[in-house]
């Protein structure tokens, strides 16, 4: 399974996603993230703790790819036409998080009409950082991608994903966190959804 995670507004849990898949693909085989972000967020959650998965940058990739039975790419934000191509043919699923907030449902929109006409299918978008009830952002956003394919469940804004990436770890290790076990089972169901 490779998967590509990627962004196109700053700020809506693209790395939180890349790790958080990894996590629940160690779990089912060997798995890989490649760290395809100038900023090297995920390699930076690495060393600040342990993960249950190998790290290596873009530039490692082609070396160690073949060793592993999953490979999650976290890749740089807001690629251009020719590198979202790129992105979509070279992956079994895009991965794309938005949070619920208009501006970064409009630059979704406007992303996956640009995957539409490059005849791109095999997307899913995430809705991130949403606020609990009786907030609705969540839902409008729902109600604005409803013609796009979306995972059936929304991953909740919680403090504990910072603690985690704080501490170098998945955010079922945070500890003395009662929402940490919430958290997990919001990306366990996502990922269920890829791989039962």
């Amino acid at each position: 399974m490779l998967i590509t995670v990627a962004g196109f507004k700053g700020g809506v849990g693209k790395t939180t996603t890349a790790v958080h898949l990894g996590c629940y693909l160690a779990q089912k085989g060997s798995t890989l993230l490649v760290d395809g972000d100038p900023n090297h967020s995920a390699t930076g959650w690495s060393k600040r703790g342990n993960l249950p998965f190998k790290v290596v940058d873009l530039m490692q990739a082609a070396l160690y790819s073949p060793k592993f039975e999953h490979i999650v790419i976290d890749t740089a934000a807001r690629p251009d036409k020719h590198e979202l191509e790129a992105l979509a043919d070279g992956c079994d699923l895009l991965v794309l998080p938005t949070s619920p907030d208009a501006l970064s449902i409009d630059a979704m929109l406007q992303t996956v009409d640009l995957l539409e006409t490059l005849g791109a299918d095999r997307y899913r978008i995430l809705l991130t950082m949403v606020h609990p009830k009786p907030v609705k952002s969540g839902e409008a956003a729902r109600a604005a991608l409803g013609d796009f394919p979306l995972f059936k469940r929304d991953i909740r804004r919680l403090i504990c994903y910072e603690k985690a990436s704080l501490e170098g770890i998945p955010v079922y290790e945070v500890k003395a966190d009662r929402m940490s076990k919430i958290a997990w089972s919001d990306y366990r169901t996502v990922a269920e959804e890829i791989l039962p």
